[in-house]
């Protein structure tokens, strides 16, 4: 396997790219995540969902256009050791490459809880076994294979909170009377904002890290079949649906019960289902989580895999992970991300809880400096181009720079800031600094060699 003789395919449509783009913005957390957010806020999650919405939307317009520019499968790890600095790389692959790999592992685990739903007995080591099979299989295909599996996996999750905003708004239109009492439940019982601006900025953090895999859709790019076009079309719909699927299924859950209500007697998306009169409710939603599982490992084992190619290609991982296979996959990058899931899933049989929460608080850390790589590494992006008036350059430019760039890292400093006054969450910024710490360690050390 020489990777001189391999190259990557570009194999990725168009609607490849469009739904992978909505899969990775839409997670099982939507269908049962939502209640304990909404006690946090209120029907005011709508406007959460909003504001995080759009510095979503902006960090991926960034990223945007820095991809289609130089479309690789390294995407921002690879733009900032190009742009900002070798650490900055290195810090940014290793980064996604880790956060992906422990958040691979809780999907993984729910797989084997959404299969007991149905077969009480069927070991739950078995079930993880054979999903991680599967995806290691859709992903040695080659990469045509991998964005149709997701294409179907994404139709399957935005069909089902489709049928749940036009039910609910049936119920609401059928059974709560003249049209303003229909949404009054919007703004009865405490307000929008019931619990005030705590409230309000507690749910901005959760809201935030729902968003968590959006920036896939960056490291796709090598693999987009026409990146000039199928990136900044489906980048630029990522707002858009956002409104329509969460703001949209929020505006529903709100309307139909008081916000103290919602998620009392299990998932909302079970309630409208069972209140629509489908007795198959409950399998319905554990049959589409089930699937969302599944599409988030399976983004996941090709992101890390892709990640690891890329610092490979940089000089900062090894050579091995560059190489190809005849198909234009990263097989080795592929089999070294599976192995490893595996032997976490096994590690959480093994270790107390409290290394889990740990390992966990690294993920929400992992997102921070993610995004916050991407912002500052587009800035210096900008410059070197405003500098050698190469501006010309640049197709789908990102919107109202550098202002945006700055309203992002205020956001996240925010964001941080909320977080240490959050008991749950302090963890998680205790981890920040010595994560990051930990990696430049092994990069100080990488360089010796």
């Amino acid at each position: 396997m020489d990777n001189n003789e391999h190259k990557m395919k570009r194999g990725l449509k168009s609607r490849h790219m469009q739904m992978i783009a909505l899969g990775a913005s839409v997670g099982t957390g939507l269908f049962y995540g939502s209640a304990p957010t909404i006690k946090l806020v209120g029907p005011g999650i709508i406007l959460s969902y909003l504001l995080a919405g759009i510095f979503i939307f902006f960090v991926m317009r960034m990223l945007g256009e820095m991809s289609v520019r130089e479309p690789v499968s390294g995407s921002f790890s690879y733009f900032a050791d190009k742009y900002w600095h070798r650490f900055a790389g290195y810090l940014a692959g290793w980064n996604y490459w880790f956060l992906y790999m422990i958040a691979g592992m809780a999907e993984l685990s729910a797989t084997a809880t959404y299969v007991n739903f149905w077969l009480p007995d069927f070991p739950q080591w078995l079930t993880i076994l054979i999903c991680i099979l599967v995806i290691i299989t859709v992903n040695l295909i080659n990469v045509s294979f991998y964005g149709e599996s997701e294409y179907w996996a994404s139709f399957i999750k935005i069909t089902a909170i489709c049928c749940m905003i036009v039910f609910g708004l049936y119920l609401i239109f059928t059974t709560m009377g003249p049209f303003p009492q229909n949404f009054s439940n919007l703004w009865v019982n405490g307000g929008f904002f019931p619990n005030g601006a705590w409230g309000f900025a507690a749910s901005l953090v959760v809201v935030m890290f729902s968003f968590g895999g959006v920036d896939l859709i960056g490291i796709t790019a090598g693999e987009a079949e026409n990146p000039e076009k199928t990136l900044p079309k489906a980048i630029n719909q990522i707002l858009i649906r956002i409104l329509i699927f969460y703001i949209g299924t929020m505006v529903v859950l709100m309307s139909l019960s008081s916000w103290d209500q919602v998620g009392l007697q299990g998932s909302p998306f079970v309630q409208i289902f069972s209140n629509i009169g489908i007795p198959a409710a409950a399998n319905i939603l554990n049959f589409v989580v089930l699937v969302a599982a599944l599409s988030a490992y399976n983004g996941i084992l090709y992101g890390t895999s892709r990640m690891l190619y890329g610092l490979a290609k940089e000089g900062n991982a090894p050579k091995i992970f560059a190489s190809l296979s005849r198909t234009g996959i990263p097989m080795v990058g592929i089999l070294v991300s599976a192995v490893i899931g595996i032997i976490l899933v096994i590690m959480t049989y093994y270790f107390p809880k409290e290394l889990f929460m740990y390992l966990l608080s690294i993920v929400v850390a992992g997102l921070i400096i993610s995004w916050f790589i991407i912002t500052i590494t587009h800035m210096k992006f900008r410059l070197k181009f405003t500098r050698e008036n190469r501006l010309d350059e640049l197709k789908f430019k990102s919107l109202f720079y550098p202002y945006t760039n700055y309203f992002c890292i205020l956001f996240l400093i925010a964001v941080v800031v909320i977080m240490t006054q959050i008991p749950d969450m302090l963890i998680s910024i205790i981890v920040l600094p010595i994560w990051v710490i930990f990696i430049y360690m092994t990069y100080l050390f990488k360089k010796k060699d």
